[in-house]
């Protein structure tokens, strides 16, 4: 275990804590936890990928940074629609 792996576990705790309030909470409340942890998961996805050595989660986390807040940019617009 290093520092990086060290690093991504502590930030574990914050991801699961924004996947309770978007569960947990009424739906405004649960978009700015989504938002929120789009980021979050790109820093755990990088942290992982240089702990472990393994270039393609890098990729993946850039990935998810950009469909991370387009996804959160649809369920906005679902949400002003149903409203």
């Amino acid at each position: 275990m290093n520092a990086w792996l060290i690093a991504a576990l502590a930030l574990l705790p914050a991801l699961l804590a924004c996947g309770v309030v978007c569960f947990r909470r009424p739906a405004a409340d649960g978009l700015v936890a989504l938002e929120l942890a789009g980021p979050i998961a790109t820093v755990e996805l990088m942290l992982l990928a240089e702990g472990t050595g393994r270039q393609p989660f890098i990729d993946l986390a850039l990935v998810l940074a950009v469909m991370g807040f387009i996804g959160a940019l649809a369920f906005a617009r679902v949400m002003e629609d149903g409203s």
